[in-house]
């Protein structure tokens, strides 16, 4: 199994604090985002190469995290993949991303799990890994607590085996506070039909997109996370992250 980080955003809604550094390198916490998704993958076992894909603005900066964290844990093993784009106006966008490091890095003889690196959580990753193994793909669930929060986020429904029946992005009357995540995890039997989905003119921007057009052609698994999760996306919720993760409970 391989983890793929998606960093290759611009974030504009986070200027000036984004202008010159990208939102994973952001510091929550004492220490930057990126890092605590780092910290939740070098404890899985049987995890290969940490790929993150980012954009030719801050993929140095990358490669100097990346360089520093690996001198203080020797096992772990990444590669920086650089999309080439330099602003909004010409970004992959993210399954675009996902798409390029596949088939740049031959990478669909092994399952794939994919994070984005503005999301923060506090659950186990290795319970979700553990259950995702032997399914064919599986997203994240969390519940958020407020039907009118999840205007912002993907809704989703199952059947009892916990199998998706229904996906719907940014629902203007949600029915459920389950929304799924930017954490998925994908079989190497599955890989092949992100090419297949961008082949046919599919948006190649937000990865839950993906899902909406693969849990009708594969049976999509569901995990429902724990903890604390934050997707942060502006300066609130930045703020948010920084006295959720500076709490004791969260460097554990």
């Amino acid at each position: 199994m391989n983890a793929l980080i998606l960093a290759a955003g611009y974030a504009t809604r986070l200027y000036p604090l984004t202008q010159n550094k990208a939102k994973p390198l952001l510091e929550v916490g004492e220490k930057p985002i990126i890092e605590w998704l780092a910290d939740h993958l070098v404890r899985l076992d049987g995890l290969e190469t940490i790929f993150i894909v980012t954009n030719d603005k801050f993929a140095k900066d990358f490669q100097a995290w990346a360089d520093n964290y690996q001198s203080k844990h020797p096992k772990a093993r990444f590669k920086i993949v650089n999309d080439g784009s330099t602003d909004d106006n010409n970004k992959l966008g993210a399954i675009g991303d996902i798409n390029l490091v596949l088939t740049r890095e031959s990478l669909t003889s092994s399952d794939l799990l994919v994070l984005a690196g503005d999301n923060l959580f506090t659950d186990s990753l290795g319970q979700f890994v553990e259950f995702a193994r032997g399914t064919e793909a599986t997203v994240a669930l969390f519940d958020v607590g407020d039907l009118e929060a999840m205007k912002k986020y993907a809704s989703v429904t199952t059947d009892a085996s916990g199998v998706i029946t229904a996906f719907q992005e940014k629902p203007d009357k949600p029915t459920s506070t389950l929304a799924a995540i930017a954490l998925y995890y994908y079989s190497k039997s599955v890989l092949p039909l992100i090419i297949t989905y961008l082949a046919t003119g599919n948006n190649p921007d937000q990865p839950g997109r993906f899902l909406q057009w693969l849990y009708k052609r594969k049976a999509v698994k569901t995990y429902q996370i724990r903890g604390q999760w934050l997707d942060i996306g502006s300066k609130e919720t930045l703020e948010a992250a920084n006295k959720m993760f500076s709490a004791p409970t969260a460097r554990k």
